[in-house]
């Protein structure tokens, strides 16, 4: 039996409601302790903010409608298969039951097909628009990084048995930078291989404090 829209409507979004609750894995593995840890949706909500002040600051002609929409449905995988990292499953492997999942997902939608297109384009990262969307989605990480490791969120000394740790980039820059952000932030400007703004961005937080609160905390000091 079809089901209604209406039916469509409401079990596509409770489904994505479902990603409300699913804390990155990243900083699950990482140990990161912190009363609320960003959730799999806060993070889209995050790439998409990202975009909009990327685009906004250094004027670049793409559509940005398209951008945002790309970035809005570009984890729906992850409602089925969960938040796989880097260092669980390769690139193609990951896209390969990603793709799968996703035609399930979208299946019962009308206009499934072009909600399919943006996520593919996006997987492609050959537009300009899935380019961009890209680099956003990984830039944000790095910064959400950066913003734990200000507020003393991960013990490093807990983390020796972690899968990351025996990856070689990364066992280096923790021995040589002795903090977990700018470990993370290099080794991703290595493998992201970002490109004129987006490593202007990636050294800026690289080499700066950019948390609000440390920044009310030192004026607080100087008063």
């Amino acid at each position: 039996m079809k089901k209604s829209k209406e039916q469509n409507v409401i079990e596509f979004y409770v489904l994505c409601n479902k990603l409300k609750d699913v804390v990155r894995t990243g900083w699950k593995n990482w140990g990161v302790k912190r009363k609320r840890v960003e959730s799999i949706a806060e993070h889209i909500y995050g790439v998409q903010m990202l975009a909009i002040a990327m685009w906004s600051e250094y004027g670049y002609k793409i559509d940005l409608k398209k951008v945002l929409s790309m970035i809005a449905v570009h984890e729906l995988e992850e409602t089925t298969i969960g938040d796989l990292t880097p260092y669980q499953i390769s690139r193609e492997g990951k896209m390969k039951i990603g793709h799968e999942a996703v035609e399930k997902i979208l299946s019962p939608l009308s206009r499934g097909n072009e909600i399919k297109e943006l996520i593919y384009e996006f997987d492609s990262n050959t537009t300009e628009e899935a380019k961009f969307a890209h680099y956003c989605d990984k830039l944000e990480a790095d910064i959400q990084c950066k913003l734990y490791d200000e507020q003393n969120c991960v013990d490093l000394k807990r983390k020796s048995s972690l899968e990351a740790t025996f990856d070689k980039d990364v066992k280096s820059l923790l021995e040589n930078e002795k903090s977990w952000s700018r470990m993370w932030i290099k080794v991703w400007q290595q493998r992201n291989k970002y490109k004129g703004d987006f490593l202007k961005v990636s050294n800026y937080i690289l080499n700066n404090e950019i948390s609000q609160t440390n920044t009310k905390q030192k004026r607080n000091k100087k008063k």
